[in-house]
């Protein structure tokens, strides 16, 4: 067999392994058309270009690619270079402090070995792609990696946390999950000193460490619906509930999951909460949405609806 064949079924076998936890070694060899004596070799082989190729022994035992002290190379087919390398660009102006920069440099890489057709789709699909997403806080990545590792190994947090009125207080939580609205980040956990579920800015954090304690994960609401039920309610002076005359998907594609929730009602309607910090800027925009809508609390946001609409037919001429 020539070198180029070897060649090309060692990287073949490092697709396989990258594309899925773990193979026995009947399977790869019955992917590749080799002996198990030749996966053996080509195992070999991709442990000394530094692939941490793990191997058990055993019923069910196998082969898996592990993790190792430096990133080896990634074999991406077509479509996950493409997805990769559009994600990259959006991440060039992202919310996470360095990323930006990162990923110039990991794009700059992609690009110089990618292919000139997918180069070309890449571009294309930026070319013609804009962003809404306004202008975020920027987040430490060194903060990020130490709530998702507490997350996974489910070990308390430690932190030092401004309120939003300024006084700052240690707090020390068992994480369950990060949510981004885009915007922002935040952590779900359970604060231990106050006995309940809490939502935090990454943001208004300092000084976050895990510590050595482990805890045993309870059962917690879903972390997205809890977080948008905080961010849409308690950041602002004012909280609307109204009744949509449309499809709660309808609306949900005009309202940011950052502004408002979006819940189903009866009968074609669909319920929106929404906060904000003037009540005629709420109307405004409610008014904005083009459905019919019938304000249900607060009784002060139906009088800056009634002021709006007489605004708006002086501004039309009406008598």
């Amino acid at each position: 067999m020539t070198v180029e064949a070897t060649t090309e079924r060692v990287l073949r076998l490092l697709a396989l392994l990258q594309r899925r936890p773990s193979w026995t070694a009947a399977e790869l060899a019955a992917e590749l058309r080799v002996t198990d004596r030749s996966v053996r070799r080509d195992v070999e082989r991709l442990r000394a270009l530094g692939y941490p190729v793990q191997a058990t022994s055993g019923v069910g035992g196998g082969y898996q690619l592990g993790a190792g002290t430096r990133l080896p190379p990634l074999l991406l087919d077509d479509e996950e270079a493409i997805a990769t390398a559009v994600s990259l660009r959006l991440a060039s102006g992202g919310t996470v402090a360095g990323a930006g920069e990162a990923a110039l440099r990991a794009l700059t890489k992609l690009d110089q070995v990618m292919p000139s057709r997918l180069r070309a789709e890449v571009r294309a699909v930026h070319g013609a792609t804009e962003t809404l997403i306004g202008p975020g806080v920027e987040i430490d990545a060194e903060l990020l990696v130490t709530l998702a590792r507490a997350c996974r190994d489910a070990v308390r947090v430690r932190f030092h946390y401004a309120g939003r009125d300024g006084d700052e207080r240690e707090r020390t939580v068992e994480p369950v999950r990060m949510v981004t609205t885009g915007r922002r980040w935040y952590l779900m956990a359970f604060d231990v000193d106050r006995d309940d579920w809490r939502t935090f800015r990454l943001d208004r954090m300092r000084e976050a460490a895990a510590t050595t304690w482990r805890f045993r994960p309870r059962e917690h609401p879903d972390p997205v619906a809890y977080v948008q039920r905080s961010v849409t309610g308690s950041p602002y002076r004012h909280l609307a509930r109204v009744r949509v005359h449309a499809r709660p998907e309808r609306v949900r594609e005009l309202v940011p999951p950052q502004v408002g929730r979006v819940e189903d009602d009866r009968d074609g309607w669909c319920l929106l909460v929404v906060g904000g910090e003037n009540l005629n800027w709420l109307a405004a925009h409610i008014a904005q949405l083009g459905f019919e809508a019938e304000v249900l609390e607060p009784p002060e946001l139906r009088e800056a609806a009634a002021l709006l609409a007489r605004r708006l037919a002086g501004m039309a001429g009406a008598r």
